[in-house]
């Protein structure tokens, strides 16, 4: 069996650690143990902070993205569409309008229309 040595905390402190200690360990000997551990194989000291924390990390990413995506946007609006667009127009084909032929004019038959015409009524009446 293991012997126990007192250490002196302030309340509020050894509260918070008794909370951390029961939600994930089995006794507060190994807790103490494994945050040591952690702070001696990490090379890391406590008091340094370790960077951003994943909720700024995202916030920052999800602002990268967006700005991303308004360049594309911006990209396909001035430069895709209207460059697909000339390109389509090229390759796009037109049937010709059948015109007719032109044929020479040499002779010219001209039907004359009769405008008036005789009252063909036998008795000749008006």
């Amino acid at each position: 069996m293991d012997s126990f040595i007192t250490i002196r905390f302030k309340r509020k402190t050894a509260k918070r650690f008794q909370e951390f200690s029961k939600t994930h360990f089995k006794s507060h000997t190994e807790a103490m143990s494994t945050i040591l551990d952690f702070f001696f194989y990490n090379e890391i000291s406590p008091k340094e902070k370790l960077g951003p924390t994943g909720r700024t990390i995202e916030a920052k990413l999800s602002k990268r993205i967006n700005a991303v995506i308004a360049i594309m946007r911006d990209v396909e609006k001035t430069q895709t569409k209207p460059t697909v667009a000339m390109i389509q127009s090229l390759f796009e084909t037109e049937e010709p309008t059948k015109k007719p032929l032109i044929v020479e004019k040499k002779y010219v038959e001209e039907k004359k229309e009769v405008r008036f015409r005789e009252k063909q009524n036998p008795s000749n009446q008006l």
